[in-house]
Formats: C-alpha cells, structure tokens, sequence
C-alpha cells in the first residue's frame, strides 16, 4: 500500500471520514490536497499531516463551483506535477421524509453530492487519461444502495454516484484508470443525529479509511463497490437474474405478474460486465443469433 510520489486530492476532508483519509493517505506516502469549504479546517488538516513528517497543501474550493474545482487542480498540477488520486468524500444531508421536503433541498443535495463529484472527476480526467494512471473513489451509501428513511435526496444522489462510477470505470480502463465506490458508516457530523451514542462509538472513521486505501492502490480493483465500517468490510454488486422469457402478446403482463417468483429466483445472477449486457440476453432469448446481436451492440 505503498503511496510514494502519487498526488491525491481528498474533498470534504476539513474533519470526519475526508480527514481520516487524508491523514491515511500521507501516511502511506500521498502528497495530500486537503479540499474543504471551510478553509480553516483544511488548513489545520494539512498541517495535522505536515506536522507528521507528510506533504500536504490545503485548498478551500466548493466542489459545486466549476471554476474553483479547476483552479484547485491547476494548483496541485503546478505544485507536484499532476493528480493521480480523487477521493469524492465532500457531501451534506438534508434529511425529512420525501412528504416534507422541499424540491430545493433535494437538488441542492445531488448538486454537492452527484454533480460535484462529476465536477472534480472531469477537472482530472484529461490529465489522468494522458498519463494514463488514475484511482477515483465515489463516496456512495447504504442509503443509495438500499434506501433509507428521510433520505430520499441523498439516497438519489448516492445511487447516482454508483452509476457515474460504472460508467468511468468502463470509459477509463484503457487509460489506466480504476474508478471505485466505497460506502462507508462512520460517526461524523452527518451521521451525528442518525444513530445512537453507543453506536457512533464504534464507528470511528478511521475504521473505514484502510478500505479507501485499498482503492487507490496500484492493485486497486475497478467497478467495486466497498462497505466499510466499525473495521468490517463487505462487498455489493448489482445483480441481475436469470429471468424468464415470456414473450408479447395480450396476456404478458399477467404472466409477468403470475411468474414474478420466477423472474425474481437469484440462482444463478450475474453482475453484468456492462451494461448492454442485459439487451444481449434479451434479444438471444426473443430468437436473435448471436452474430446480430454482436451487430446491435
């Protein structure tokens, strides 16, 4: 897990999970771009890890706001030669139940959450696919992946950010890139009024940043989703059954009704490798060949 001479910029890390991951990230030898509305916070961070014999430079930058996202990296560019990790950590809560919230909550939810991660993975993604290396980490949830109740906002937004991931990682693989998600619980100002003291205890977020290591390693893996907390780690897929196929005609959608157990059996489900894959099985098993649906895709 050795970091020596890599670059990498963590967002939102002025405190909590984004903190724990800088520190470990220059522990392991990154050159760390503390990023953080609050310039204050990211300036005690950077010095936290220049205090402990690391390098690191703080730059407050909204990661909603083109402009500042692109001068941070020209910052880092000019400073050490270029970027070579993105953690996208930076992110808010606005939690009521979908009945209460205002459509200006939701959007300004997956403004900082979805759009800002899309900010800074564009701002690096030239440079990375011209050197041809690059690890990014979407911060995704549990929320996302499951759901959760008061957060339909960030539950979107955190799903979205799992479909911005597959998409980069397929795009980047030529180039070297590894794009990841990790889904973390931990006790930090935003999870503070979501679970119970004796909880939060044990959910340290340095409990979780040994799994962000292990995606932006040179052996990281690509397309994963990590879960991590209170020190165990699991992973999620998104799946898809094998599936029936029943066919058109005046009675499909009661057929798709009477046989939804069938549909739905999980024997034998595959992570597709791409997502065409599932327009592949559909047109083998509505009679196509092989060869045409090779040509559709």
């Amino acid at each position: 897990m050795n970091l020596a001479g890599r670059v990498a910029i963590v967002t939102g890390s002025g405190g909590g999970l984004g903190r724990a991951h800088a520190l470990l990230l220059a522990r392991a030898g990154a050159r760390v771009v503390v990023n953080d509305v609050n310039e204050a916070a990211a300036a005690g961070v950077a010095a936290e890890i220049v205090a402990a014999g690391g390098k690191a430079l703080s730059v407050p930058a909204s990661v909603t706001d083109e402009v500042e996202v692109a001068a941070m990296v020209d910052a880092t560019t000019k400073s050490w030669g270029g970027v070579d990790i993105l953690v996208n950590n930076a992110g808010i809560l606005r939690d009521k139940s979908f009945a209460k919230m205002d459509i200006a909550d939701f959007r300004l939810v997956v403004d900082v959450h979805l759009m800002g991660a899309a900010i800074c993975s564009k701002a690096v993604w030239e440079q990375m696919r011209a050197r041809r290396y690059g690890r990014i980490v979407m911060t995704t949830s549990s929320s996302g992946l499951y759901g959760n109740f008061g957060q339909a906002n960030y539950g979107a937004a955190k799903m979205a950010l799992v479909g911005l991931m597959q998409t980069l990682a397929l795009e980047g693989e030529r180039y070297g890139i590894r794009v990841n998600c990790l889904a973390p619980t931990a006790a930090t100002q935003m999870t503070g009024g979501v679970l119970a003291p004796e909880a939060l205890a044990r959910l340290a977020p340095e409990a979780v940043s040994p799994g962000l290591l292990a995606l932006v390693s040179e052996d990281a893996p690509t397309r994963a989703i990590l879960c991590a907390g209170g020190g165990h780690f699991a992973r999620a897929n998104i799946t898809l059954t094998d599936g029936i196929f029943i066919g058109t005609g005046d009675d499909a959608a009661e057929r798709v009704a009477t046989q939804w157990e069938q549909l739905s059996d999980r024997r034998g489900e595959i992570v597709p490798a791409y997502g065409f894959m599932q327009a592949e099985r559909e047109l083998e098993n509505a009679g196509y060949t092989e060869q045409t649906v090779s040509v559709a895709r």
